[in-house]
């Protein structure tokens, strides 16, 4: 069967995430996957799985998921960014659809993926375009947070900051390459000079189930002075979620930027 890659963006709000539920549609919140399965099934009359890159949870954003399906012969001819865009709701948008060959997978051919995590720093909620996309904290020490970068990237064991569930159990190992600051960014948005915003950009060769949101809450209790970098060489070798004092980060922060291969 042909192989289809899609690269998808969607807001997450009104998602359970990525993965199909059991129930869903009837007393559960739709997903992405199921919403693309759905749109694919009403084009071509059968339904095929849609694999994705990465199981994005309730409330998370994508700019550039990516999936892959295997559709019927005949099926090349179809344009499959205007089909699928007429059929799923204006929340989800599939931004290009390539052919690929039966050794590409969405998830396992993944060699980098990319999230960005925005926050608003001010005593004030954020302003409400924004609300949906940030993480509505407290002032922050953004330069002590900055300073515990060094302490986080690298190959390491990210077991301390792994949340119990999914499917990513046994190796905890992970290289995070970087993790960028973007002030005055938000949710990709270039914001008005002044205003309290910012993004954190995580880039690694794999992620563990709300590592990004961990890391994230780990750096904001760094800058609200709950945790100091002398505390972080410990909360690693613990290898336990449980000496994470921080929450996760909330989930509609994070966004799915892009998936390298």
């Amino acid at each position: 069967m042909p192989r289809l890659r899609l690269t998808i963006a969607y807001e997450g709000t009104r998602y359970a995430g990525w993965q199909m539920q059991a129930g869903e549609g009837d007393t559960h919140a739709p997903t992405i996957q199921g919403e693309l399965e759905r749109s694919i099934t009403a084009i071509i009359g059968t339904r095929m799985p849609v694999h994705g890159a990465g199981r994005t949870d309730a409330g998370v954003h994508a700019e550039g998921q990516v999936c892959h399906v295997d559709l019927p012969e005949g099926t090349q001819r179809i344009d499959w960014p205007r089909a699928l865009n007429v059929r799923l709701a204006p929340d989800i948008r599939v931004l290009d659809a390539q052919w690929s060959g039966p050794g590409f997978h969405a998830r396992k051919s993944a060699l980098r993926k990319r999230y960005a995590y925005s926050f608003w720093a001010h005593a004030d909620k954020a302003v409400p375009r924004l609300q949906a996309f940030v993480w509505s904290c407290p002032p922050l020490g953004v330069e002590r947070m900055l300073a515990v970068i060094p302490l986080l990237t690298g190959q390491r064991d990210f077991a301390s900051f792994r949340n119990a569930g999914g499917t990513n159990g046994g190796d905890s190992s992970r290289r995070l390459f970087a993790v960028n600051y973007l002030p005055g960014v938000a949710a990709g948005l270039v914001c008005p000079p002044g205003w309290p915003v910012g993004s954190m950009v995580f880039e690694g060769d794999g992620f563990l189930k709300q590592m990004v949101r961990n890391l994230m809450g780990l750096m904001v209790w760094v800058g609200l002075g709950k945790i100091w970098p002398e505390d972080i060489p410990a909360i690693f070798a613990a290898k336990d979620r449980r000496a994470l004092p921080s929450p996760s980060a909330p989930a509609q922060g994070l966004t799915l930027l892009e998936v390298l291969y």
